[in-house]
């Protein structure tokens, strides 16, 4: 792979003025506009996406609808609400759009003629809809709210917290886990998944049926989870649903079944998928409604496991494992409009690509080629895809189905042009995949990207970036976190490699790591530096910091007691100092036990392996300590500990701790402070490029 032309230096004029050309800089990251995902009309003639924009003055971003003629891809997109609105669906006819918008006060489904006319609110709950889909009839919905499951209504709920909130004692008490989850305080309530019936004009009538009130779980899943875990049966009678029924054993367990339930809520909800013990989720059905597809893990407890296509006869129930000799981990999937294949996006060699699947005999071949498939929509031939890579964000770009290939996708039609104003003058670093013999003699991959003004015969100092997860890629995509676009435009050189344990080589090149946080990871990062300088001269590894956050910044710690003598400087955001404290206060203890072969009482020794804490007397390299008080999956006292050992040893330190961030930093004056804070530490340890 040849290094891109973006990253050469540029002249570009304006009014007969010279533009100042410069690399990208945080402030140009946070506020570029970010679209969201395609989605067609039912008769394929106009699209759907979101647009996020970011208001620095008031510290937030907002998201709206955009209409764009296919057409017509010339002609500018048409903005269809102001107020702030997500997840867009199309009426069955194509005649109005469902959304949701908190424009009255609190989250709820809003329905917006496009022959003319004011948004009409659909629902008015005195609680939020947090999701929602609508039935193929257009006639019902299903979504979901927080509530109180023994309340016998929406009122009851509404009732308790604000007794709640009146109560002059703060106290909580628990009896079980989750006492608090991702960035949140259990307060009793759970995602209940419900249906409403709509009216002529497509305004709910009547009160809510709750579906899953039932069974004790969340729907959808929490933290992330969305309507991709819910839905409607083709005929619109019934509803499928994920859940996970943990009761007390919820902190430890990873099993999802899939359950149906009629919409009339007088029946039980049936368990489809009660003989795997293991993750099972994100149904859809086959055009012709006779095939439910869904993705399912095998191993109880594991995160990271692979995600397997299975197809269910809905007839009789039979299931069959589609593709299962394809050794990649499903990310999302759709039905193709033949319902003879289905769609799949999946990590692969450090892209993101999207698949074919032939649904018989389980074919499989990519559909697109370098870089990132974000999200898509496909009507007919009419392939929509939104593709971001290292080179630039994510943007939608119109391909052909029946010729997509292994397509280039930057080089296909495209049709939205967000932030191209705003980056005009902005020039990229350029960025190269290559590949060394890591641990086990295994090949191992990775990427290094020159500044964006690099020049011949200078070398440049390094950020050497490790990605979390630890199942995770730091790959060829665009990010708002973690890009290291941001450190080229600063002037360093970057590496990234895809260590033992990262996702798109293979599950068992993902297992790998299980049980081996220190061993492997740690040999492909020393291998992988090595192999880069070796390779490209430019890069000066003797002046270089590594940066990492959550496994990441666990790595950090690690690095800091058993290769102390390779950087000048570290970065630590949201990193596993102690694996004992960990073990103990992370709020998703199936990760901590799979990770170390059991619960720490059972296999301390497991646990103590690959602890950083043991080794802090070897630190000596100076370390920017970074969290959020609101992460509960690593617990502040995590970086308080590695603040105290440093400080401790008398080693150079720094913390920034953000009490309103969780295990990322999402607010913009945050990420802008965030970034010149580690800029800074990077500028005071490694300086810039030298002859």
């Amino acid at each position: 792979m040849k290094f891109r032309l973006s990253a050469l230096l540029a002249l570009a004029c304006a009014s007969g003025a010279q533009a100042e050309i410069r690399g990208l800089q945080i402030e140009d990251l946070v506020r570029m506009e970010r679209v969201g995902a395609p989605v067609i009309a039912p008769d394929g003639k106009k699209m759907l996406y979101t647009l996020r924009q970011t208001d620095l003055e008031k510290n937030r971003g907002s998201t709206n609808l955009w209409l764009q003629d296919l057409s017509q891809p010339r002609q500018p997109a048409q903005n269809l609400t102001t107020q702030g609105a997500t997840d867009p669906v199309w009426s069955p006819k194509g005649e109005a759009i469902y959304f949701l918008s908190a424009r009255s006060g609190s989250s709820q489904i809003w329905k917006l003629p496009l022959q003319g006319g004011e948004a009409q609110r659909v629902t008015d709950f005195p609680l939020d809809v947090d999701n929602f889909r609508l039935s193929p009839q257009g006639d019902k919905l299903l979504f979901s709210m927080a509530v109180f499951r023994d309340c016998p209504d929406l009122a009851c709920t509404q009732k308790k917290l604000a007794d709640k909130a009146a109560n002059k004692a703060t106290g909580r008490i628990y009896d079980r886990l989750f006492v608090r989850h991702w960035d949140t305080w259990a307060d009793g309530r759970r995602s209940v998944l419900f249906t409403a019936q709509l009216d002529s004009k497509g305004i709910v009538q009547g009160a809510p049926v709750a579906l899953s009130a039932a069974l004790d779980g969340d729907v959808p899943s929490k933290p992330d989870g969305d309507q991709e875990e819910y839905q409607f049966t083709p005929d619109g009678k019934s509803a499928v649903f994920a859940i996970r029924i943990a009761g007390k054993t919820e902190a430890w367990s990873t099993n999802f079944d899939l359950y149906q339930v009629a919409l009339d809520g007088k029946q039980a909800a049936k368990n489809l998928t009660a003989d795997n013990p293991a993750w099972d989720t994100r149904p859809k059905f086959s055009p012709d409604g006779k095939t439910m597809a869904y993705v399912a893990m095998r191993r109880p407890g594991f995160e990271a496991d692979r995600f397997q296509l299975v197809l269910m006869d809905v007839a009789t129930g039979k299931k069959r494992e589609l593709a299962a000799d394809w050794d990649r981990s499903v990310a999302d999937f759709r039905w193709a409009p033949d319902g003879q294949s289905l769609l799949v996006s999946a990590d692969d060699l450090g892209q993101h690509r999207l698949f074919w699947v032939d649904a018989g005999r389980g074919k499989v071949r990519p559909l697109t080629g370098l870089g990132a498939v974000n999200s898509w929509d496909v009507h007919g031939d009419q392939l929509l895809i939104n593709f971001g890579s290292l080179n630039g964000d994510g943007q939608i770009y119109r391909l052909s189905l029946k010729q997509a290939d292994n397509t280039d996708v930057s080089k296909a039609e495209q049709l939205t042009f967000a932030n191209r104003e705003l980056m005009q003058d902005v020039r990229l670093g350029s960025y190269e995949q290559f590949s060394f013999t890591g641990a086990n003699g295994d090949q191992v991959y990775g990427y290094v990207m020159k500044p964006w003004n690099a020049q011949p015969g200078v070398k440049y100092p390094v950020a050497f970036l490790v990605h979390g997860g630890p199942q995770g890629s730091f790959g060829n995509k665009w990010g708002y976190r973690w890009n290291p676009q941001i450190y080229a435009g600063a002037g360093y050189a970057s590496v990234f490699i895809d260590f033992h344990g990262s996702t798109g080589y293979g599950q068992k090149f993902t297992d790998s790591i299980s049980g081996d946080w220190g061993g492997k990871p740690l040999e492909d990062l020393k291998k992988g530096l090595a192999a880069a300088a070796n390779k490209y001269p430019w890069l000066d590894t003797n002046r270089a910091c590594a940066l990492g956050a959550s496994y990441g910044g666990y790595m950090m710690n690690w690095i800091a007691g058993n290769w102390s003598d390779g950087f000048r400087c570290i970065v630590n955001h949201d990193g596993v100092f102690d694996t004992r404290g960990m073990a103990y206060a992370t709020d998703e203890i199936w990760f901590t036990e799979w990770e170390n072969g059991g619960a720490y009482y059972d296999v301390p020794e497991k646990h103590e392996q690959f602890n950083p804490a043991r080794f802090v007397k070897n630190w000596k390299t100076p370390m920017l300590v970074v969290q959020g008080e609101l992460d509960f999956r690593i617990p502040t006292e995590q970086a308080l500990g590695s603040f105290t050992a440093l400080q401790r040893r008398g080693i150079e330190s720094k913390l920034l701790i953000y009490p309103d961030e969780n295990h990322w930093v999402t607010k913009p004056a945050n990420s802008v402070l965030w970034h010149h804070t580690v800029l800074d530490w990077l500028g005071q340890h490694i300086g810039p490029a030298k002859k």
